[in-house]
């Protein structure tokens, strides 16, 4: 049967057989990886719908938001407020960066040893395979690390309508002067964007609606404290992706939905692993789709990963924004306080970050801390030393891992994780 999207991609200019390429290999493993799982939530049944349909079903709600006067935002980063793009008419979704694609093509444009997860979204521009950035009209960048601070300049030449977003690298009252005066920058280029302007009453809603969604995911979060685990990490995590592309509201029911099952299974001490099996937190760079690789491993081998402390999962979701503000300058106070509390390694110094973790593992009862560093992100790389001294200093258990988006290594990984696992027992 003729798949009813082809043309919507051609519009969008994508390379139809790339782009077939990318979705075969993006359905092999998510059939692999996720469906082989036993005795999976209900609930997951809708979280395999969006992936079945991620770059279909989703694709022409966007188009068909486009088409009623709405812009699509793209962004690459938690620091980009969604509060403020809801409240300008318009829709933010995450942008394709978790698997390397079109690599010759990159490498010629950004070094070899740069890290994975810019030369990922150089390759799915390059390669013309990611409808959501083809549907933008607005893709936000941000200089969370002197690696993508450089490598927009290039970028900018690849899309219609790069916008670049400063960020403090200090948590100090002058980093937060700029946080603030960013988010205004930002919210008069939405609004000259949209033609909407940002209301008190639009604000307010948005702010409502990004709370809803970010405490859904937290209740989520929660329940993988009990034991036995209710929910795989995998499942867990393949939720906290899903935030970055389904529709707020629709995405808040389902997650809500999923945790009234969880609980049901809590009470009935009802778990997807058996009880005391070895429970890891999974700390440091963020997992984009399609990068399962160390989840997978590490859910294969023997534990259960019960939490993530990185911007897909605790980092980017734990704080909300205040609701008591009444004008939309209070409310864009509110937007800076929360986002000022997200604890990325571009800090400098970074103390916050190291106590989220160490709160993480006493919370969620972890066993042991796996440290995931993207070869080449010196941030997070960097910050692994000083993060597993301080576990260790604690009897928390660490392993730094650093790989990138390639299955070479897999092998290799997996004797080392078995290891510690091992060790964790």
């Amino acid at each position: 049967m003729d798949n009813p999207y082809v043309s919507m991609w051609q519009e969008l200019g994508l390379d139809l057989a790339a782009h077939d390429a990318l979705l075969n290999v993006l359905g092999k493993t998510y059939t692999d990886f996720f469906l082989t799982q036993k005795n999976r939530p209900d609930g997951m049944g809708y979280f395999d719908f969006v992936m079945s349909e991620v770059h279909g079903l989703r694709i022409k709600e966007l188009l068909d938001e486009k088409s009623a006067g709405r812009k699509i935002i793209g962004s690459y980063c938690v620091f980009v407020p969604e509060e403020i793009v809801l409240a300008a008419n318009a829709t933010l979704v995450g942008l394709c960066s978790g698997a390397d694609f079109a690599m010759e093509a990159v490498e010629r444009l950004q070094p070899r040893n740069t890290c994975a997860l810019i030369k990922s979204f150089f390759g799915f521009k390059l390669g013309k395979v990611c409808p959501y950035l083809e549907s933008a009209d607005m893709v936000v960048g941000e200089n969370t690390c002197d690696g993508k601070k450089k490598a927009y300049e290039t970028l900018d030449s690849l899309v219609k309508n790069l916008y670049v977003m400063d960020l403090p690298q200090v948590k100090s009252e002058q980093g937060r002067v700029l946080l603030r005066a960013e988010y205004d920058r930002f919210k008069t280029a939405l609004e000259a964007l949209t033609g909407v302007a940002v209301t008190a009453e639009s604000l307010k809603t948005t702010i409502r609606t990004v709370n809803a969604k970010r405490a859904a995911i937290h209740r989520l979060s929660s329940l993988r404290k009990a034991d036995p685990a209710p929910i795989s990490g995998m499942d867990a995590l393949l939720a906290n992706q899903v935030f970055f592309y389904d529709n707020p509201e629709r995405f808040t029911t389902s997650v809500n939905k999923i945790c009234d099952e969880l609980e049901r299974r809590i009470a009935e001490k009802e778990g997807v692993f058996p009880a005391k099996t070895p429970r890891i937190l999974i700390s440091g760079c963020p997992q984009a789709v399609p990068n399962w690789k160390l989840p997978y491993i590490v859910e294969t081998s023997g534990a259960v990963i019960v939490g993530e402390e990185s911007c897909v999962g605790e980092r980017g979701t734990r704080n909300l924004t205040e609701e008591t503000g009444d004008t939309v300058e209070a409310m864009m106070e509110a937007v800076v306080d929360r986002y000022f509390k997200v604890d990325c390694a571009i800090f400098t110094p970074n103390p916050e970050r190291t106590a989220h973790i160490e709160e993480m593992a006493k919370d969620y009862n972890a066993d042991g801390v796996i440290h995931y560093g993207l070869q080449f992100c010196q941030p997070y790389l960097m910050e692994s030393f000083p993060v597993e001294r301080a576990l260790e200093e604690k009897n928390i258990p660490t392993l730094r891992i650093e790989t990138d988006y390639g299955m070479e290594d897999v092998g290799q990984l997996k004797t080392r994780i078995e290891a510690f696992i091992e060790q964790l027992r």
